[in-house]
């Protein structure tokens, strides 16, 4: 099914935006509206991408129909629309702002269709990069608020520990995302840690990956979400979902936990559920985890979307003084997968922890709610 769309922009143009041209007035006036720009996702959903021709300014969007101010979601990255929604924006630099650009989608998709997905295809022969379209990295060995004790990698990267020969981050031929915890030196840990920011977006539906992981002391593999907002209003404001996160060796019964964060409900006071594994199976098999992301609600399974261990909605936070909810303010989430080495919850390896040891993953995908 191909997305209709449907587009009323001040009677201007949709490609080309509206306004009064694409320099500010001194003083005040009117600068080019924004454009409004898809790509293709899957069965019916498209990618959209907002942009300015202003340099330097500001767009401001909402996708529920209401007019966008500047207390409206800065746009970040571009962010799936698979639901009937309108967008609307406007740009805005110093004084001089633009009219408003309204795109309104109605893609008709049932729920539980897939529309987008990262299958981490390879056909090249040989180790690739994770697609650029998506994924870019944080870098460094800045502890990352936890004290870890890696040096995170990016695609490429020669500066020592990080090396080309052994990447800490890869598409294999098999198909796989592999994230690699190595050991170059005594002390020293390389790693990855793959996101979306800036590139991939998405705001409501059902994320799934099917992933492996390691399981030793001082191992902290994870795959959660940020919103795009941090940029503006910072951590933990912008809201955290961790989907799988977990730390050190398997344990009996070998569990996963899912959790949620945002002001208020942070670290201790965080709100997390521990899902433990049936007898015989580990983390360090292959399982599906999935998150179940609807207005007014966080929901985590693993293996099967009727297997919800966790549940969460603003009224989670009534016992937590000063908690804000931060899932229904507008803004879309990016994705990280990550493996950390050492740091304040698992913390470091030990003569027990095997180096290299990675981290798989098999697919990422978003379906409809």
């Amino acid at each position: 099914m191909r997305v209709k769309v449907a587009v009323v922009v001040l009677s201007c143009v949709f490609m080309f935006g509206c306004g009064g041209g694409s320099s500010p007035q001194v003083g005040g006036g009117t600068i080019a509206a924004p454009t409004v720009s898809t790509r293709d996702a899957q069965n019916g959903a498209v990618i959209v991408s907002l942009a300015s021709t202003v340099q330097g300014a500001t767009i401001f969007y909402t996708v529920d129909g209401s007019t966008p101010s500047t207390l409206s979601q800065t746009y970040q990255a571009s962010f799936l629309v698979a639901s009937n929604v309108t967008v609307q924006a406007i740009a805005l630099l110093d004084l001089a702002t633009s009219k408003v650009t309204s795109a309104s989608f109605s893609p008709n998709i049932p729920s539980g269709t897939l529309v987008w997905s990262d299958e981490f295809s390879n056909n090249t022969g040989a180790d690739a990069q994770p697609d650029p379209a998506i994924w870019t990295y944080d870098t460094g060995n800045s502890g990352f608020g936890n004290n870890e004790l890696e040096n995170y990698c990016a695609w490429g990267s020669s500066t020592s520990p990080c090396s080309t020969t052994d990447p800490s981050e890869y598409v294999g031929t098999d198909g796989y995302l592999h994230i690699w915890a190595r050991q170059p030196s005594p002390g020293v840990y390389t790693s990855a840690r793959l996101k979306s920011q800036g590139l991939f977006s998405f705001q409501y539906g059902r994320l799934e990956f099917r992933a492996l992981v390691p399981e030793a002391q001082g191992f902290w593999p994870a795959v959660w979400l940020l919103g795009n907002n941090i940029v503006n209003v910072n951590w933990p404001a912008c809201g955290e979902m961790d989907v799988l996160e977990r730390v050190n060796a398997a344990g009996s019964p070998d569990w996963n936990a899912g959790s949620i964060h945002g002001t208020g409900f942070t670290g201790g006071t965080g709100l997390g559920v521990q899902y433990d594994f049936p007898n015989g199976e580990t983390a360090a098999q292959w399982h599906t985890y999935g998150m179940i992301w609807k207005p007014g609600s966080v929901q985590y399974y693993i293996d099967d979307p009727l297997n919800i261990y966790a549940s969460f909605t603003p009224s989670s936070l009534a016992v937590l003084s000063g908690a804000v909810w931060p899932f229904d303010a507008g803004q879309s989430n990016f994705l990280i997968v990550n493996l950390a080495i050492g740091g304040s919850w698992p913390g470091a390896p030990d003569q027990t922890t095997p180096f290299p040891s990675e981290m798989l993953v098999d697919y990422v995908r978003i379906y409809t709610n």
